[in-house]
């Protein structure tokens, strides 16, 4: 299960995440964005503690990812493990997203 936190400053959500970002905890993560979404036009991520992310938490970026482009915003992920890095890249989502160190 993953932890969600949810900081909102003006037009940029910041959203840390720890655990698995699994098929309980994507849904979660989609509705925080969701509900907030509107008046926000950067999304950054922070992996740090986030241990591990399975397909539906894969949805769930992509999501946020495609709300970002259909108002021209911006999203970032940053301090992505090396094993999250492997599944970006055997995904191809390495390519659509902007992850910066």
């Amino acid at each position: 299960m993953a932890e969600i936190k949810k900081e909102i400053n003006g037009t940029t959500m910041n959203i840390a995440l720890g655990g698995i970002l699994d098929t309980k905890s994507a849904p979660q993560l989609q509705d925080a964005i969701m509900e907030s979404v509107a008046d926000v036009t950067e999304i950054n991520f922070d992996f740090a503690n986030l241990e591990y992310l399975t397909s539906a938490g894969l949805r769930a970026i992509l999501v946020a990812q495609q709300e970002m482009e259909d108002k021209d915003g911006k999203m970032t992920l940053k301090n992505v493990s090396k094993d999250i890095m492997d599944i970006f890249k055997m995904t191809g989502f390495l390519s659509i997203l902007t992850i910066i160190d």
